[in-house]
């Protein structure tokens, strides 16, 4: 089942003005939710929106927050979300991090008290197109053992990176397990194996089955104990930069709300070196001989916006049931 992206984004306009979102907040959540379906990041989009609306209805999310300045040192910035809506709260941060890089070089805000940012690759997509690097990156409710543990207690948390470029923007966006949660959901609705083994079963055997991953909340991650190791450093990072929560407070509540998050902006240069440079190591990294010819090397981010022109041609592929459910709240 196929949906155009204005039918989609009318559809969650809908529903947030019912749940007192302003006109304003509505639209932009509205927009950001398709577009995450547009890109291709359906895990974020349409699949996530009824979990959404049920957290502004637990009173997790709070749609007339407005976030505000607690602390201003020059490049460098700190702001409580006020548990406000988190991609709305993300988007001014990463607004304010261009803003900085513009007067600084860089320019760094730290956010507390928000909620989840949905696909946080939004907001390396938003610095890349304003011409600057972005980092950014989240801690979450624990659902990752660290190495060597058997029981959640690191975030899964995402790290964005993003470089600027005229033939396609290069954004990394990725969780720190083999597979977010998301992903994991989306292979299980779908009967499908992972291609890779992505945790462990209640036996504890490593597996590819989405569905026994997700009843054990034991994922693998990236890289094993160096993955471990980076979730960790983000939570510090997240936690301490914002004098936010950490992912053992989010956890003692027993719902992913009120997290931290970071965003970093750097001003490159600009200029022509600074472009060959970035199609150099591009050009070079794409000259790996292929193990399977049927694929190809790619960068991050070069999928995005083929994914999006096709969905926009032919429409954005749907999971009925799912589609059913937002057209009935």
């Amino acid at each position: 089942m196929k949906v155009t992206f204005e039918n989609m984004q009318a559809e969650f306009k809908r529903v947030l003005l019912n749940l007192n979102f302003a006109p304003h907040k509505a639209e932009k959540i509205a927009e950001i939710f398709a577009e995450n379906s547009l890109n291709g990041v359906y895990t974020h989009g349409l699949n996530r929106f009824p979990v959404f609306v049920d957290y502004v209805k637990q009173g997790y999310v709070i749609p007339d927050a407005e976030p505000q300045t607690e602390d201003s040192m020059g490049a460098l910035e700190r702001w409580d979300g006020n548990n406000g809506p988190g991609m709305l709260n993300a988007g001014l941060c990463m607004d304010r991090a261009i803003e900085l890089a513009e007067q600084y070089g860089i320019g760094c805000v730290a956010i507390s008290n928000t909620n989840h940012w949905m696909r946080g690759g939004t907001y390396g997509w938003q610095a890349a197109n304003a011409g600057c690097i972005g980092i950014c990156f989240t801690n979450t409710i624990a659902n990752l053992p660290p190495w060597g543990g058997v029981e959640p207690r690191l975030g899964n948390n995402p790290l964005i990176i993003a470089v600027p470029r005229k033939a396609g923007h290069v954004v990394l966006d990725m969780a720190v397990s083999q597979y977010s949660f998301g992903k994991l959901q989306q292979y299980k609705t779908e009967g499908k194996e992972l291609p890779y083994v992505g945790g462990y079963d209640k036996q504890g055997n490593l597996t590819t089955n989405a569905g026994d991953i997700t009843e054990t909340w034991r994922l693998l991650p990236i890289g094993l104990w160096k993955g471990s190791g980076l979730s960790l450093m983000l939570d510090l990072l997240a936690s301490v930069l914002s004098k936010g929560r950490s992912t053992a407070k989010i956890t003692e509540g027993k719902a992913e709300f009120g997290v931290s998050q970071v965003f970093i902006c750097i001003k490159p240069s600009g200029d022509e070196q600074t472009a060959q440079l970035i199609e150099q190591i591009i050009d070079f990294t794409k000259t790996s001989k292929l193990e399977d010819e049927s694929n190809k090397v790619r960068y991050p981010g070069e999928s995005t916006l083929r994914t999006r022109e096709q969905n926009s041609k032919e429409g954005i592929p749907v999971d009925k049931e799912i589609w059913k459910k937002v057209m009935a709240l």
